[in-house]
């Protein structure tokens, strides 16, 4: 398995809580913790920006993707509005996860508790070139349910 060198630091309000880690030794992402100074109560249909505490530094070629955490999706009806949300390779800020809840009932974010995913990708970038007319395909404009159920 691949492995490349990520920089963190935590604020020094966070020194309580650990760094993110994978929680198996195949898994895709490590769990991001909440780092909210104070419990946060979200309503149903409210969403809102749950501090990590941390600041990362990925190489360049390199994407951060936040994803939901299926248990909290599953059991509670949590999710991240901007799944996945993405950190570039350039930025040094505070990880946050815009949380929504979209279950039928409310739910208490706590401090320390685990809330998202967070998967490092290699990234490409596209050389984009203006064409009069794109080649055919056998799919060619069929969208949004074209080949049936």
């Amino acid at each position: 398995m691949k492995s490349i060198k990520v920089c963190i630091t935590k604020k020094e309000e966070c020194a309580d809580l650990p760094l993110p880690k994978y929680m198996s030794e195949h898994a895709s992402g490590m769990d991001l913790i909440s780092a909210v100074p104070e419990t946060v109560k979200l309503k149903a249909g409210e969403r809102a920006l749950i501090p990590t505490g941390i600041h990362i530094a990925l190489p360049p070629g390199y994407e951060a993707q936040v994803r939901p955490r299926s248990g909290l999706a599953l059991k509670h009806g949590l999710s991240i509005v901007n799944a996945p949300g993405t950190i570039d390779a350039d930025y040094r800020g505070e990880v946050g996860v815009i949380i929504v809840n979209l279950g039928q009932e409310p739910y208490e974010i706590t401090r320390g508790m685990r809330i998202a995913q967070l998967v490092i990708q290699e990234t490409v970038r596209a050389n984009l070139e203006a064409v009069e007319i794109l080649d055919a395909t056998s799919r060619s404009a069929g969208g949004f349910g074209h080949t049936g159920m």
